[in-house]
This record gives structure tokens, sequence and C-alpha cells, in this order.
């Protein structure tokens, strides 16, 4: 089977390498001639663990190729449209950025090929799509799909190969034959829907995460104030049948990146237009940036003014297994601690330069160095190097053993460390 991958950023990289990994026959299709030439060239254009590998086996096969000339589309049975959907500053999506470039295909579609979209875009498009490209199809049938992405950063190949299920709206009669063939290897628990109804999932399932964590910091917050400990309050939740061992109940940081505000935002959006109100999901955003302050606080709740104080960062990236740093909390942090005028030494494993913004900071070589002689460290990434500190290693150079740890991601080696202040979320103060 033929599949263009459009679209070539991290789900479109990740998709065109599995597919290519399982034996078909892939082009990966985008207007950026740097992205394509990066990726002919076996680069991706993100790290993601196992990724330059498998696009590297993907060429050599002869299984992958990658193109910027939409004619490439023609001859495809499968058309899978796989753009990371931009978003700004204020969780607002550019759904052109996609709709655009799907509409600047109409032109090369083949009779009988399958149009298969994963970006995340607002419920109501891919049937709008449909409805457009039936105005210009001179005779040609093209089906039009959606199946959700679940990818998650770090931990993408996993989750594109073993995906548990498969959530898939809007393919009849021959086109889901065609998806149940390009699927198959993947999983054959396919949960066949109508367009809008895996457009709504993506949206309710992101909400719903993004709910949990609100609700579990909010709780940890309260923990805090009164003496309980929000770890304990978890696995007294987890043991109730309603909720389970699974629940993502886990007290830490604010969710970052863009993906889960993304799809709130949608649904505000289509409240918005319906003349609904959704007071539960309205304020989830405003409950997500106020605990991303955690950490600021924390810090100016224990060395007073700023201003100065050396303060080390250990992790930028957004999540452990990735570089990316936009929308990351830790980068907000270390532009807020700039701001107050505190000196900065930053270490991540991944990530080679820093962000603009934060330009004024020390990217230090290893975290011992970035540790040297601080006053504070807020462990912000869950690099697994880590874990590999000991107890000395980590404080043994500082000015002062003070250690901000969200997750607890450290707790086996510092919590209970005489002479270590060891701070995380959800514990008494």
């Amino acid at each position: 089977m033929k599949v263009c991958v459009h679209g070539l950023w991290h789900l479109g990289s990740v998709t065109a390498a599995c597919l290519a990994a399982a034996g078909f026959d892939v082009t990966g299709l985008d207007d950026d001639a740097a992205t394509v030439q990066g990726l002919s060239e076996g680069r991706p254009p993100l790290f993601e663990p196992g990724l330059e590998d498998l696009v590297k086996q993907g060429l050599s096969a002869g299984k992958l190729r990658f193109a910027a000339d939409p004619k490439t589309v023609a001859g495809a049975q499968v058309v899978w449209v796989s753009f990371d959907t931009p978003v700004d500053e204020d969780d607002r999506a550019d759904i052109a950025h996609v709709t655009d470039r799907i509409r600047s295909l109409f032109p090369h579609f083949g009779d009988g090929v399958v149009v298969l979209i994963s970006s995340q875009l607002p419920v109501g498009t891919t049937r709008s799509l449909a409805d457009a490209f039936a105005l210009v199809a001179n005779g040609r049938k093209v089906s039009f799909a959606y199946s959700p992405e679940n990818l998650r950063l770090g931990r993408a190949l996993e989750a594109f190969r073993e995906p548990g299920r498969i959530i898939v709206g809007g393919a009849e009669g021959a086109a889901r034959g065609i998806l149940a063939d390009l699927l198959r290897p993947y999983s054959t628990n396919i949960l066949w829907v109508s367009l809008e109804s895996a457009e709504m999932a993506k949206h309710a399932l992101n909400a719903f995460l993004a709910t949990s964590v609100t609700f579990i910091n909010e709780i940890a917050a309260l923990c805090e104030t009164t003496g309980a400990d929000a770890a304990e309050v978890e696995a007294a939740l987890r043991s109730e049948p309603r909720i389970g061992p699974k629940a993502y109940l886990r007290p830490g940081a604010a969710f970052a990146g863009g993906t889960l505000a993304r799809d709130v935002a949608f649904l505000q959006t289509l409240a918005a237009r319906s003349g609904l109100e959704l007071p539960m999901i309205g304020g989830i955003i405003p409950s997500n940036r106020y605990h991303r302050g955690w950490p600021l606080r924390q810090l100016r709740a224990r060395l007073g003014d700023l201003s100065g104080r050396r303060i080390a960062v250990l992790g930028l990236a957004y999540k452990p297994g990735t570089d990316a740093t936009r929308r990351s909390v830790a980068v907000e942090l270390c532009r807020d601690l700039l701001a107050a005028g505190a000196r900065l030494a930053v270490f991540d494993p991944a990530v080679r330069r820093l962000p603009d913004e934060i330009g004024a900071a020390a990217l230090a070589d290893s975290a011992e160095s970035a540790l040297a002689g601080a006053e504070a460290v807020a462990i912000m990434t869950e690099w697994p190097e880590f874990r590999s500190l000991t107890a000395t290693a980590m404080v043994g150079g500082m000015a002062r053993a003070l250690v901000l740890d969200q997750n607890r991601f450290l707790a086996a080696a510092l919590e209970g460390q005489p002479g270590v202040d060891y701070v995380t979320i959800g514990r008494p103060t």
C-alpha cells in the first residue's frame, strides 16, 4: 500500500517512519524544504528516542522518501494528514495552517484515495473539508476520515506501535477496509465512530486529562497548608474502585506544552458559538496557570528577595526524552528568575543551546557544575540521569541545600536527608 504522510514535524515524522518500518511504501510530504532535506538525510526535525535510527532504516530499505512537491501525493491510496497544529501563547490553535495545506492537495487527490486526518482540529473540521472537496471533485470519489493522534513526546514510537486501541471516525465502505489494512500492524482493536465523535473524543480525552491534573494539584495545595500529604491522598484515591490505580492523579508540576490546553480551548470556543456555558472546563486553564507559579512562590518564600541569588535549574525540556523547550514550565521559571535578578545556572542533558528568552543564564555542561555554589536548585525535568546523582553530589557543592522537586522525582535520594531542605508539591510545609 502506498501512503503519503502530509506534515513532517513530530507527529508526521513518527508516523512516516513507523509506517515504513511496517512495510508500507511511504512518501513524507511537507512544504518546508529544510525539513524535507533533513529527513532525506536521516535527520528528524526534533529529537525523539529511536526516531533517527528508524528514519534511516526506512530510507535504506527504500520504503521511505521525503518530498516538498504536492504532486507526489498522486498514486497514494491513503493520505495521512499529520501536522502538529500550531498553538500560540494563549492556547489558540492556527487551524488554517493545517486546513489550507489539505486544501492545496485537492487538485492532486486520485480517485478512491482515503484522507485520514490526525492533526488536532475542532470538531466539524473534517466534515467541512469533505464538503469543500466535493465542490471541486469533478467525479473523483475521496473519503475523509479522522483518527485522533495519541503520541507522547519521549515515548512516541511506543505509543504509535502499541496504541491499545485506535479510534477512527467517518470511514465507510471500501475506505474502512483500506484503513483496517493500514492499521492492522498496530492494533485490531479499532473503534469505528462518526467523524464528529472521533474529533470530539480527542477534545474530551485531553480535557479530562487536564481536569485531572488541575484537580489533584488543587488538592495538593490544600495539603501543604493542612498537614495532609498529597502522595498519601493520591494513594487513597487510587485505591477507590470507582477511580482506579491508573487514574491520572499524580500531584506535581502543572501541565505544559499546547496539547492539553489546545483541546480545552477548542471546547470553550465551541461552547461560545453554541451559547453554552462550561464553568468547570472554563476553570482548567486559570487553575493550571496559577499552579505553574509554584516553584517561584516557594523560592521567594524561602529566600526572600531573589536579586543576586545563585539558583540552579536542572532540566529545561518540556519533558524527558525530547529537546523541545517551547511552552516549557522550566523555561518560564528561568525567565521569571532572571527578571527577578537571580544569577542562574542551567543544565539539561538534551539541550545544547538556551532559548533566546533566557540567554542571560549560564548553560552548564553538567549537573554538578550547575549546582556549584547554588543557594537553591529546582528539579524541572525528570531526566533519568539525575537519579544517578547521590545526595552528596546533589547538595555537597551547594551554598545552601534547598531543593525544589515538584514531582518527588528524587525523593528516594533526598527526602529525610539531614541538612537538606527538600520541598515538593503537596507535602506539609
